[in-house]
C-alpha cells in the first residue's frame, strides 16, 4: 500500500482483527480508493492458509524492459552499477528473498528468464517484504544473449560454480558487475556459465555441499559491500 506498486485490486480482512495495523491498513485503502471486505476468517484460510489477517488481490506485475535497465546502468555515475542474474529460479520464497536482498544493497536491477523459473506472483511480493515494488525486475528470453548485452556495455559478468577455482572473496567486485546465480538443485546451466567472465565458490567445510541460493546471493551481494567501502 505504502510503496504503491504492485496494484492492488481489493483486500480481504478477516472478521474480528481490530489492531492498529489493520486499522493503518484500512486507512490507506480508503485513502487510495481500493476497495475492502471483511470476511469470515476461513474464507481467507481457502485464499492463503498463512495468511496474517489480510490478502490482498494484486494485478499483474509489470516487468521493466531489459533496455530501460540497461540505459540507467550506463547513465549512473556514482558508484559501479550491480545487476543480478537468475537462472531458472524455482522456488517463490528463495526468489522473494534474493529480491529482498537485492532492495537492500540497493542493485540496480535483476534478470530472469521468461521460461522454466519462478515468476513474481503475490507469494513472491510477500516473501520479498515488499521488495518487488522497488527493485526494476526484468524477463528476458535467452540469458546467454542478455550476456553479451551486458559485457558490450563495460559490465563484468561473475557466475557461481561449486567447482570455480576462485574464491568468491578473491574476486573483484569494485567493477560494474552482474552476479549469476543458478537453479537450487542443478545451478547454473552450462552456456550461461560458459558465458561468465569468471566463475566463483563459497567455501563449505562441513558435511553439506552447498548453500541455498538465497543465502549465497545474501553473502555476495554483501562482499559486493564491503569491497565498495559501503557503510
Amino acid at each position: 500500500l505504502r510503496s504503491g506498486a504492485p496494484q492492488i485490486e481489493k483486500i480481504l480482512i478477516a472478521q474480528g482483527n481490530e489492531n492498529r495495523r489493520i486499522r493503518e491498513i484500512i486507512d490507506a485503502a480508503t485513502w487510495k480508493g481500493i476497495p475492502f471486505q471483511r470476511s469470515p476468517r476461513h474464507l481467507l484460510d481457502r485464499q492463503d492458509p498463512n495468511h496474517q489477517g489480510v490478502i490482498a488481490f494484486i494485478c499483474a506485475f509489470q516487468y521493466s524492459d531489459l533496455s530501460i535497465i540497461l540505459k540507467k546502468v550506463q547513465n549512473k555515475k556514482d558508484v559501479p552499477p550491480v545487476l543480478l542474474m537468475l537462472d531458472q529460479i524455482q522456488d517463490p520464497r528463495n526468489l522473494g528473498a534474493i529480491i529482498r536482498t537485492a532492495n537492500a544493497v540497493e542493485a540496480d536491477g535483476v534478470i530472469i528468464p521468461k521460461n522454466n523459473a519462478a515468476e513474481i506472483t503475490a507469494s513472491v511480493h510477500k516473501a520479498s517484504s515488499g521488495s518487488t515494488a522497488y527493485i526494476p525486475i526484468s524477463k528476458v528470453t535467452n540469458l546467454a544473449q542478455t550476456i553479451e548485452q551486458l559485457k558490450s556495455i563495460g559490465i563484468w559478468v561473475v557466475g557461481t560454480s561449486d567447482d570455480a577455482e576462485t574464491s568468491y572473496t578473491s574476486a573483484d567486485y569494485t567493477v560494474p558487475l552482474c552476479i549469476v546465480l543458478g537453479n537450487e538443485g542443478s545451478g547454473i546451466r552450462r552456456l550461461v556459465k560458459q558465458k561468465c567472465d569468471y566463475l566463483v565458490h563459497l567455501p563449505m567445510l562441513g558435511q553439506i555441499s552447498s548453500l541455498n541460493v538465497s543465502v549465497t546471493a545474501g553473502v555476495l551481494l554483501y562482499e559486493v559491500l564491503r569491497q565498495r567501502g559501503t557503510k
